[in-house]
C-alpha cells in the first residue's frame, strides 16, 4: 500500500473461505461460504487496534484506496479511512468486509449453489443482520482479532455495529451507530417493499432466477434504485443542486427527461443496474426490515442494550427523513436507560441520509475526535 499522506494507496481484496456450516437464522444453514474484505494499516501486536466498517444497503468491502492507480473513484468511505484521516491507518488495522449475501465476492445469489453446480438464484436463504455478525465474528476470529477496538457503521451499518454490541459484548469496545435506527418504521418498510416490488414484478426476474434464462431485471433495479435514491437525499439538498432546472430552458410537453433532477435519477438507476444484483438488493432490503434487536427481548430495546458493554457514539443529521435524528434519540434513550456510556451528536446538513458518506465539517471533526480517543485507549 501507499504512504501517502492522504489515502491508503493501491489496495488489494481478499477472500476467506469458510467449509463450516453457518446455521441461519432463518433456519436455513450454509454448508460453506466465503466473504470478501480488505484491510488497511497494521494490526498491532497486542492485535487491540482493529476497526470493522460495517457497509450500508449498497456498499461493500471496498472502504478506502484504489485497485488501479488510474481508478476514477476509490472506496466508498475514503473521504473517512486513511493516513492522518478520521479513522487512521497510522494508528488502526482497519476491516471492510462485504456482507453475505453480496455480489461483490461474498457467497450470495449470483455465486454457484455447490449442490447444483448453477447460481443459487432464489434458493439462496433470506440473511440478517445477525447472520452478518455471525458471520463477521468468524472473520474475525480467522484474523486473530479477539476484541474490535471499535465497529463502524452507517445506516445498516449501524445497525450492525448494534447488533455486535449486543451478541458479542466482550468483543467490542466501541460502537459508533451513524444515521440509523433500533428498528426500521413502518414507513421504511413500505419504502422497501416498493422497491422489491419494482424487481419482483419486472418480467426479467424470473422468479428470482434470471441468471438461468441469461436475462437481467435492469428495469426494476433501476425504479428501485431511485426511489431508494430520493428518500437518501433531503428537499433543501435536492432544490439547492438542481432546482426546477430544465435540460433544454423550457418545457417539451412530453414524458422524456426535462427536469435536471430526472436526468440525475435516471443515470443513478441506470449505473446501479448495471453494477447491483437484484437478488442481493432484495436481501438487503429484508436484513433492513427484519432488524429488531429487542424483539428477541419482548420488545424491550433496554433490556437488550444491557447484555452490551461497549461505549458507544451515536449520530444523527438533521436533514435525514429517512432515518430521522428522534430514531437516533430512541437509541440513545434506551442506552442511558440501560446505563450504558454513549455520547450522541445532532449534525446540521443538507445532505439528508446520504450525510453520513459527506465531508460536513463538523461531522468530521466528530469522528476525528472520538476515534482520537480511541486511538488513545488502544495505545494506554
Amino acid at each position: 500500500m501507499s504512504d501517502s499522506h492522504d489515502s491508503v494507496g493501491i489496495v488489494t481484496a481478499q477472500t476467506a473461505v469458510f467449509d463450516t456450516p453457518l446455521p441461519l437464522n432463518s433456519g436455513a444453514i450454509l454448508q460453506g461460504y466465503q466473504l470478501r474484505f480488505e484491510t488497511y494499516g497494521e494490526l498491532n501486536a497486542a492485535k487491540s487496534n482493529a476497526i470493522l466498517i460495517c457497509h450500508a444497503l449498497s456498499g461493500h468491502h471496498h472502504v478506502a484506496g484504489r485497485y488501479q492507480a488510474d481508478d476514477k473513484a476509490a472506496g466508498w468511505w475514503d473521504n473517512m479511512v486513511g493516513p492522518g484521516k478520521p479513522i487512521d491507518t497510522r494508528r488502526f488495522f482497519v476491516v471492510g468486509v462485504n456482507n453475505l449475501g453480496g455480489c461483490h465476492g461474498s457467497t450470495g445469489p449470483s455465486s454457484i449453489n455447490p449442490a447444483t453446480g448453477q447460481p443459487w438464484g432464489s434458493a439462496f436463504p433470506v440473511v440478517t443482520v445477525s447472520d452478518w455478525v455471525y458471520s463477521q465474528s468468524r472473520l474475525a476470529d480467522r484474523l486473530g482479532i479477539e476484541r474490535w477496538a471499535a465497529v463502524i457503521g452507517g445506516s445498516l451499518g449501524g445497525m450492525q455495529a448494534l447488533q455486535w454490541s449486543i451478541d458479542y459484548p466482550e468483543r467490542i469496545a466501541h460502537a459508533l451507530v451513524i444515521a440509523s435506527a433500533p428498528k426500521l418504521s413502518a414507513q421504511n418498510i413500505a419504502f422497501n417493499d416498493v422497491a422489491r416490488q419494482a424487481i419482483i414484478t419486472d418480467p426479467e426476474f424470473h422468479g428470482g432466477d434470471f441468471y438461468a434464462h441469461n436475462a437481467l431485471p435492469r428495469r426494476g433495479l433501476r425504479l428501485a434504485r431511485m426511489l431508494g435514491h430520493i428518500t437518501y437525499l433531503s428537499d433543501d439538498g435536492m432544490g439547492a443542486k438542481f432546482g426546477r432546472m430544465l435540460r433544454s430552458g423550457d418545457y417539451r410537453f412530453g414524458y422524456d427527461v426535462e427536469f435536471e433532477i430526472e436526468s440525475y435519477l435516471r443515470y443513478q438507476g441506470d449505473k446501479f443496474s448495471d453494477a447491483f444484483d437484484a437478488n442481493t438488493y432484495l436481501l438487503m432490503t429484508k436484513a433492513l426490515d427484519y432488524f429488531d434487536p429487542a424483539k428477541s427481548f419482548g420488545g424491550d430495546l433496554v433490556a437488550a442494550l444491557k447484555k452490551a458493554s461497549a461505549q458507544f457514539l451515536v449520530a444523527s443529521f438533521t436533514s435525514d427523513w429517512r432515518f430521522s435524528p428522534e430514531r437516533s434519540r430512541e437509541t440513545v434513550k434506551a442506552l442511558v436507560a440501560a446505563n450504558r456510556p454513549v455520547s450522541y451528536a445532532e449534525i446540521e446538513s443538507v445532505h439528508g441520509h446520504d450525510a453520513f458518506l459527506m465531508t460536513d465539517e463538523p461531522y468530521v471533526q466528530l469522528m476525528r475526535a472520538y476515534l482520537d480517543r480511541v486511538a488513545r485507549e488502544v495505545q494506554a
